[in-house]
């Protein structure tokens, strides 16, 4: 056991010993080993129950093991999986009009993680930038923010400015420019008869729950209209709720050309993602051009339906503007020489403190609370949208507690 006190003898650290000697390290995951979840809640191998306020990155936006996403899956599963695209299947036409009247795009291309579908728009963007704006062949430029997280593919690391996602993965595929995020000075400067396309994350989730300053994403869209760029908003992290409306581009009310989704698209079941554009953008792809065996298969595509569904019934975006207001004004009530500032939108709270986050983390772990830090110092709090309040509060309670001790 690499965190606290050592678990010599129990379930946990057997697990953990066999995950240590067999499985890559590429993460550096809290030693807590999560058994099963039902809403906001999980329970690990020993028995004990805590307050899931990580979401795993907004995938279980509906809270774990939801009845009727998992009903869902059981009745598609029971009947077929998967059919590649060579076929089609009865599921995905209907999560290509219910995707298609939620968001307004008139065409939608399925995925599955996230980061393919980043890869998918980075594609159309490029295609885009050639076919129609005229951009000479293999000099197209697509802008993208410092401090950004699109995934982990090399195409994707190459325009990172984090160091730990980049060192050893060279040769980096060309073709992006990099401005600091919030500046519309910078985006402007930047642009050039050759940009494509910008990139952006309404939230920069990964980087601290960085939010730009009001008017930004406004004013980069404007940007991007008067020069003929597309803007393109990757709402995997921050859409479908979980900052307190649909996506976190509506409060600034702009419409992006483009926009990804992933994550909770799937309520934490089985990888979906998407990307949403209109036809100018999407009919670049002609036939055998862009693809994936397991994309919209009818398995992911009634899950997705049910995903959706959930949100939308249950009232959970709203639920997340109502309880997000609440936890972002009780964290800031709290009076801790540890906390720089509390940050955030909706159900997605940043703490940043004035040390590294992993043993304030860790802390809370041994409270019952579930959370991870992000850029070193700051304490990523995500719960899920069906979380009560009454819970919630429980979590400050406790926030409170090791913050203040």
């Amino acid at each position: 056991m690499r965190d606290g006190a050592p678990l010599t003898g129990t379930r946990t650290a057997e697990l953990i010993d066999l995950e240590e000697r067999f499985g890559a390290h590429n993460y550096h995951p809290l030693d807590v080993v999560i058994d099963r979840g039902e809403g906001a809640w999980v329970t690990d191998v020993e028995g004990k129950r805590y307050l899931d306020c990580l979401s795993a990155y907004s995938s279980v936006n509906q809270g774990h093991a939801h009845p009727k996403i998992l009903q869902a899956l059981v009745e598609q599963a029971h009947r077929v999986t998967i059919t590649s695209r060579a076929f089609r299947n009865e599921q995905l036409p209907w999560l290509y009009r219910e995707l298609s009247e939620l968001t307004g795009y008139a065409r939608v291309l399925p995925m599955n993680s996230g980061a393919e579908a980043i890869e998918t728009a980075l594609k159309a963007a490029r295609k885009w930038g050639y076919t129609v704006k005229g951009i000479p062949t293999d000099r197209a430029e697509i802008i993208v923010c410092a401090n950004n997280f699109h995934g982990r593919t090399t195409t994707i690391v190459s325009f990172s400015t984090e160091p730990g996602y980049r060192e050893g993965f060279g040769p980096f595929t060309p073709g992006f420019r990099i401005v600091p995020f919030g500046d519309l000075a910078a985006l402007e400067a930047a642009i050039t008869a050759d940009t494509c396309a910008f990139l952006v994350e309404p939230i920069q989730a990964e980087a601290g729950i960085l939010l730009p300053p009001d008017g930004y994403l406004a004013g980069a869209a404007e940007l991007c209209k008067r020069n003929r760029v597309l803007f393109m908003a990757d709402e995997i992290q921050t859409g479908l709720g979980r900052t307190g409306r649909w996506f976190a581009h509506h409060h600034e009310g702009i419409r992006p050309d483009v926009v990804v989704l992933g994550k909770a698209l799937s309520g934490g079941f089985y990888p979906v993602s998407a990307m949403l554009a209109d036809d100018e953008v999407m009919s670049v792809f002609h036939p055998g051009q862009h693809g994936s065996t397991f994309g919209g298969n009818p398995l992911g595509a009634a899950v997705a339906r049910a995903a959706l569904g959930v949100l939308r019934d249950e009232g959970l975006v709203e639920r997340a503007a109502e309880l997000g207001e609440h936890l972002i004004d009780s964290l800031r009530q709290i009076r801790s020489p540890l906390v720089r500032e509390v940050r955030g939108r909706g159900l997605l709270v940043g703490i940043e403190l004035m040390k590294p986050a992993r043993a304030t983390c860790e802390a809370l772990k041994a409270e019952g609370l579930l959370c991870k830090e992000t850029h070193d110092t700051v304490i990523r709090l995500a719960p899920p949208l069906v979380i009560s309040r009454e819970d919630l509060d429980w979590a400050i309670e406790r926030i409170a507690r090791v913050l203040t001790v």
